[in-house]
């Protein structure tokens, strides 16, 4: 019997869902971290070096999960949640998803506003546009930005799993489970 059929994502899907949140918490540790290393420092590059490497990677895997949600089905929530429910969680999930795709994008060009590419494992990132402070400065206030409203779009989604759950008793965070 399929996955579908048990009201379950497929396991790769799983996996991938459960990777991408735990590459999202590097995302932020690198960067919240940062600040206990002094300006100039190995340790403080590094983490920098870790965010660059880290916000790349959740890009590429936000592609392969699109392409998979666009190739597969989302099993049903059971009892199903009132419409208005099932339209916030879709909001929600197109929220994260676009979160995942901007920020790496934003930094990327935040980095060459400042007139730098980074440099990933010796492979030279290249340059898309110049030096341009002003850009820069209006690059980063949208990347921190959208940072913070991360914060909250994560958490409404775990919120809204665990109301689901303990709440509604609903199988909305089973199908997503690690286990069964």
């Amino acid at each position: 019997m399929s996955t579908l059929a048990h009201g379950r994502y497929p396991r790769g899907v799983i996996a991938l869902h459960w990777l991408t949140l735990l590459l999202l918490v590097a995302v932020y540790a690198t960067m919240e971290l940062r600040g206990l290393f002094p300006r100039g420092s190995a340790e403080r590059a590094a983490m920098k070096t870790a965010h660059y490497f880290l916000g790349i990677s959740v890009f590429a895997l936000t592609w392969l999960r699109l392409a998979l949600r666009i190739a597969g089905r989302t099993p049903p929530i059971l009892p199903e949640p009132p419409l208005w429910q099932l339209l916030l969680a879709r909001a929600v999930a197109l929220s994260l998803y676009g979160l995942m795709l901007a920020m790496p994008v934003l930094g990327y060009l935040l980095l060459n506003a400042e007139g730098t590419a980074p440099a990933i494992g010796g492979w030279q990132l290249p340059l898309l546009i110049g030096a341009q402070p002003g850009l820069a400065e209006t690059l980063e206030t949208w990347h921190e930005g959208i940072a913070t409203a991360g914060y909250w779009l994560v958490g409404l989604h775990a919120l809204a799993a665990i109301y689901h759950h303990h709440v509604r008793h609903d199988d909305t965070l089973l199908r997503m489970s690690l286990r069964g």
